[in-house]
């Protein structure tokens, strides 16, 4: 599919969409039901990262899959409730701020997603994870798929899950702690984000003080 930069309106690029043939070709080879993993949230200053892994029903795949970065908030939440609707089986797992600074972020976005796989209702025979590493101590085969998001289809809807439901427990921090607008930049390093925490402190247990700005003797607010 074309889609014109928004630089130049005589431009084009060509965006890769996932599809579903890494999993067909894993169901020829006996490796079913195939499991998509990814995770939301490993760059934020504050925040859970949250994992789903999903297993799709090749007969009923939604339409609109696609690296969730790439999509809007409304695509993004009008997929997932399809995702949810035609899925075989969905499942989602988090790591709190504390336990990512207890280890570090890439561990507990594996840790995450290997949690996320584990609470399937399904057992899979093979787990694709979006990135470099696949995580340890999965119950089935795992591959790691650079881009995978953009690649896999299952990956794909993994990380609209993961995303969405990331969004929706940042915004229900924002409701608890008015001051930091977690509801409108998710925990990243925003310029309202930084001055929020220049002027209140981070919060206890929900800002990862192993990240900069922060240091683990920092004093945290309870606000």
């Amino acid at each position: 599919m074309a889609r014109a930069r928004s630089d130049s309106p005589l431009l084009f690029e060509i965006l890769e969409r996932p599809d579903f043939s890494i999993e067909r070709k894993a169901i020829a080879e006996g490796l079913w039901p195939v499991a998509g993993m990814d995770e939301a949230g490993r760059g934020p200053l504050a925040g859970p990262v949250v994992a789903a892994a999903v297993v799709l029903d090749p007969d009923n795949i939604p339409d609109g899959l696609d690296d969730s970065k790439r999509l809007t908030l409304a695509q993004r939440e009008a997929v997932f409730e399809t995702i949810l609707a035609r899925a075989q089986a969905v499942s989602m797992a988090s790591i709190s701020a504390e336990g990512i600074d207890d280890t570090n972020i890439l561990r507990a976005s594996l840790e995450a997603m290997r949690r996320a796989l584990c609470g399937l209702s399904l057992e899979p025979k093979l787990a694709l994870a979006d990135g470099r590493d696949v995580p340890p101590g999965l119950p089935c085969a795992g591959r790691a798929l650079v881009k995978g998001d953009q690649r896999s289809q299952s990956i794909a809807a993994a990380s609209i899950v993961a995303k969405v439901m990331r969004d929706r427990m940042m915004t229900g921090c924002g409701q608890c702690h008015i001051h930091y607008g977690f509801e409108v930049h998710m925990g990243y390093a925003t310029a309202r984000h930084r001055s929020a925490i220049a002027s209140h402190g981070p919060l206890h247990r929900l800002h990862r003080v192993s990240f900069a700005p922060f240091r683990k003797d920092s004093v945290a607010s309870e606000d």
